[in-house]
């Protein structure tokens, strides 16, 4: 057996190396007739050149693992993807021994007589097709096939009219505004302009006259002549769930179009590039479309005119976008950016943010780490994602933390971030019992951030004499408390911080622990309780963006030197228990005989155990097994690393492409915030059925009519008059935003059709009635109670 010879891993530029990138954790290192898997850093597969056996394991292990897709794996080893999926059924079946030639009819070879493919020739210049000629001779049509090759005809080119065609509206549109060279105005969404980048970017244009008719763009998209279709609309009447472009002001003042193109330049060239991509997911979000394989319940050619597109992409485009947006890695780049802005558009409510964690459980086969999912009670498979919200309650980002680590943990790297967005400005930050800790306290303080949250542990119950009654108003609502306010000291008293005590109806104390003293005791107890509108946005999200989905199969590896909690000393702790329960068992049983033992025949302790010694020996052997255990556990360590107790390969769930459809549901969330916020003062229900009334709009039909200078959205009425009004009042402040739909120079103009005339079938609202009871024109009724 040849031996195997050491690789030299070692990144030396003046090498011979030549790597091979697989993907962003994955590389073939080739070194003359040397080749090397390495994932993460680590080499993991490492053979010869001309080992097609080593080889071809190692293009399972990388396929099968889930490091690499099969197109990515196919690509690197210079092979077809069905090549790859061969190799991953052989080995399935047969192991490392079907790697090897195997004996027979080479596969691929014609197995016809030259006599049969002559008479094949002929039957085929006889215009007979192949499962004809199939029958005639008696073999099957593959054979045929293979001889005389595929019997569909070729395609002739199609003459692209370049010169014939007619402007579509998008194109006018751009034309007729880089001659004017004019820029769109303002935004008034967010109360801030619009990017310069977003102001002077050049608006594609379509070289199909027909917007139903995309198959120009298509074919500059194949040749590679174009990295995204620009939007061209038609004239439509009562297009379904067109209301969903009333949230396009708001997603382009939150100004994800800018940055992911600032970030990701393109993923083209295609038909569907990274605006059309982005914008597809975001209105996915807002139709409640909660998968990319949601879109295979859905009309894609009604999809797309809302899009400006003759269809919307299908699952597995829209699937492989996602992809490869993930493949570079900016996620957090992107919500950063996204974070930066929004503060910047809503700085006044930056004041207070609320951090908690969100568990999502697993249910998959892969081992990854577990936590406690509160929702369940049960410690299971899970991944932990931090959020941060702003005063409101709404979403400003996101980050998932290292295998599930605890809120003290992660809690210093959130404010690192929050200090880049907030600058110098002092924050409080709201969390749970889950980020106690008087030592992060007194850190937090010197890095000029208050805190807020309630306090752990037991605490002295205090006299409800000290109690008194506190009434403000805040956010319009009335509140009331009973509160306790006093100076609590921690860390042996270098610690000082402010108690706020509530007294509940039924007698339970809640104590808030806080850094802020200029603040009433009623305003900490009332922020510090708004804490739950953080719980509320993740049941919202759950419910109606599914923020629990898995939205990838994929792995990583994880770090093999994290420490984890030693199993052995977890079954330690176990035996120990069931030692302690035995031995109170017996104490006991061995007490209550001595407190029956009658002492005028057995005076004595000796005479006691000499008589109860069936209870005692057991009792003694129990104490003895005891401090043995005891005795174990102190020589076992408390925490070990990951890779001395796991059986197979650590890894973790990937978290890039989730990392993105979060961002993603959360720019849709707060677009909806937004435009809660203008309809609030046109709507006396905003606050209990505001969202509702926007699902409504959202998913309503709406009529489409481009101009050269416009797209004029007319809305469908609503199910009610007061919301259709409301809607009608909400349309007048869009407008005023001046707001482009992405990609064009078409200013959105919004309007609600004319409601319905008001006849017996819609008599509209009831007039205002007197309620003073009227006479009764009729006699009353005799008194039959009495007679005689």
């Amino acid at each position: 057996m040849t031996e195997q010879l050491p690789l030299s891993l070692r990144q030396d530029p003046e090498s011979e190396s030549d790597p091979v990138i697989i993907n962003a954790r994955c590389r073939l290192l080739r070194e003359s007739d040397q080749r090397a898997i390495v994932i993460a850093g680590l080499p993991i597969h490492h053979y010869r050149a001309d080992d097609v056996v080593a080889e071809a394991y190692a293009i399972v292990l990388l396929a099968d693992s889930g490091f690499a897709t099969q197109e990515e794996v196919a690509r690197a080893f210079g092979r077809s993807e069905r090549t790859v999926r061969r190799l991953q059924r052989r080995y399935e079946t047969g192991g490392m021994s079907a790697f090897t030639a195997r004996s027979g009819w080479r596969s691929g070879r014609r197995r016809l007589s030259a006599h049969r493919a002559a008479a094949i020739r002929t039957a085929k210049e006889r215009g007979l097709a192949n499962r004809e000629i199939a029958r005639r001779l008696g073999v099957t049509e593959n054979a045929v096939r293979k001889q005389v090759g595929s019997s569909k005809p070729l395609l002739s080119q199609i003459k692209m009219p370049f010169a014939a065609a007619a402007p579509s509206a998008a194109s006018t549109a751009a034309d007729s505004a880089e001659t004017k060279a004019s820029s769109p105005p303002p935004s008034a969404l967010a109360g801030a302009e619009r990017s310069k980048l977003d102001r002077d970017r050049r608006v594609s244009f379509s070289l199909d006259p027909d917007p139903a008719d995309r198959s120009t763009d298509r074919v500059l998209a194949c040749v590679g002549l174009l990295d995204d279709a620009a939007p061209a609309f038609g004239t439509h009447t009562a297009l379904p769930s067109a209301g969903v472009l009333f949230a396009v002001p708001g997603l382009v003042a939150s100004g994800i179009f800018d940055v992911a193109a600032r970030l990701y330049s393109g993923i083209g060239p295609a038909f569907y590039g990274l605006r059309t991509s982005v914008l597809t997911l975001l209105l996915m979000a807002l139709w409640r479309i909660k998968r990319p394989e949601g879109l295979k319940e859905q009309a894609p050619v009604s999809l797309g005119h809302v899009l400006g597109l003759d269809r919307a992409p299908e699952v597995k485009t829209l699937r492989r976008k996602l992809t490869d947006l993930a493949n570079r890695n900016l996620a957090t780049r992107l919500g950063t950016e996204l974070a930066r802005l929004r503060v910047e558009q809503r700085g006044h409510l930056m004041g207070f943010l609320y951090f908690d964690g969100h568990v999502r459980a697993y249910h998959g086969k892969r081992t990854i780490p577990k936590t406690h999912v509160a929702r369940v009670r049960l410690s299971m498979p899970a991944t932990t994602d931090y959020w941060v919200n702003d005063q409101a309650g709404d979403p400003l980002f996101v980050v998932t933390a290292a295998a599930n680590a605890a809120l003290t943990k992660t809690l210093p790297r959130l404010l690192v971030e929050v200090r880049r967005l907030v600058g110098d400005r002092r924050v409080t930050i709201v969390f749970d019992r889950g980020g106690w800790s008087p030592k992060l306290f007194r850190e937090l303080l010197k890095q000029r951030f208050d805190i807020l949250t309630y306090r752990k542990g037991k605490v002295r119950r205090i006299s409800d004499e000290r109690f008194a009654q506190r009434c403000a108003r805040f956010d319009g609502r009335v509140v009331r408390y009973l509160l306790c306010d006093q100076p609590v000291r921690f860390l042996g008293g270098k610690l000082r911080l402010r108690q706020v005590t509530r007294l509940s109806k039924d007698g339970h104390q809640t104590q808030v622990i806080t850094s802020r003293w200029d603040l009433k005791d009623i305003e900490i107890a009332y922020r510090m309780f708004e804490r739950w509108r953080q719980e509320n946005f993740f049941k919202y999200m759950r419910e109606e963006f599914l923020l629990d989905a898995l939205c990838d199969y994929r792995i990583e590896p994880d770090d093999p030197t994290r420490s984890v909690p030693n199993p052995k000393r977890r079954s330690l702790d176990k035996e120990i228990r069931a030692a302690r329960e035995d031995i109170a068992k017996l104490e006991q049983k061995y007490g209550a005989a001595a407190m029956d033992n009658p002492e005028s025949r057995r005076p004595t302790m000796r005479g006691f155990k000499i008589s109860h010694g069936k209870v005692g020996k057991p009792l003694r052997a129990a104490r003895t097994r005891l401090a043995a255990l005891m005795a174990s556990r102190r020589q076992v360590p408390k925490r070990v690393e990951v890779r001395d107790v796991s059986e197979g390969a650590v890894v973790k769930l990937a978290t890039e492409r989730k990392h993105l459809t979060n961002i993603i549901k959360m720019v849709a969330y707060q677009t909806e915030s937004d435009l809660l916020a203008l309809l609030r003062p046109h709507y006396s229900r905003a606050d209990d059925e505001g969202r509702t009334l926007l699902h409504e709009l959202l998913r309503a039909s709406a009529d489409l009519r481009a101009t050269n200078e416009e797209l004029n959205v007319t809305l469908c009425p609503l199910s009610s008059p007061h919301r259709t009004a409301a809607v009608q009042a909400l349309c007048k402040a869009l407008n005023e935003t001046q707001t482009f739909f992405p990609g064009t120079r078409l200013r959105l103009c919004f309007d609600v059709h004319a409601p319905l005339v008001r006849g017996m079938a819609f008599p509209g609202p009831r007039p205002p009635t007197d309620r003073k009871r009227r006479p009764s024109a009729r006699p009353p009724k005799p008194d039959t109670s009495r007679r005689g």
